[in-house]
């Protein structure tokens, strides 16, 4: 038991490989990200939420501090918003719902009671819009608290200093 709770206590925030973090072919991806690019994820969190290696060098540096369920929570949000069929809106919504807002749910996400209530009321007739507080309160707790750690962590400091080592 002890062990087990070792290895969970033990966090890793360097990154020498970037297989883990980047999406496809890891090699290809850093030699595709330029410094520049890497440094305006610096400048918003939105511009590091739109860029396909920004979001999963932030997802894994979330994993690293083991609260991964905001972005995904984030993530599932954006696809719902996409949903076209009213069929699938409900089960979608009712699944989002259960799996991140609910107490207790798997991977609950950190929100205030009027929020949770407000969007169970919403989850009861879904729109595509039904999500949008609570998916606004998790956007900012990571941009308040989570965005200002990773710009500091050493997975997005490695990984600035892999892009700029290809310049030399």
């Amino acid at each position: 038991m002890r062990t087990r709770l070792g290895c969970l206590s033990h966090k890793s925030d360097s990154y020498n490989d970037f297989t883990a973090i980047l999406p496809d072919k890891p090699n290809r991806a850093l030699k595709r990200l330029s410094t520049e690019e890497a440094t305006r994820w610096a400048d918003s969190f939105d511009v590091l939420l739109s860029h396909k290696y920004g979001l999963a060098a932030f997802r894994a540096f979330l994993k690293t501090e083991f609260s991964e369920e905001n972005l995904e929570f984030w993530l599932a949000c954006e696809d719902f918003k996409k949903t076209r069929s009213a069929a699938k809106l409900a089960s979608k919504a009712q699944r989002i719902f259960e799996e991140f807002i609910d107490v207790q749910a798997p991977r609950e996400v950190n929100i205030d009671f009027q929020t949770r209530e407000l969007t169970r009321r919403n989850v009861q007739e879904p729109s595509l819009s039904c999500f949008d507080q609570a998916q606004g309160k998790v956007h900012s707790l990571m941009e308040k608290d989570s965005y200002p750690r990773f710009l500091r962590s050493k997975i997005y400091t490695d990984l600035l200093s892999q892009t700029q080592r290809r310049l030399s």
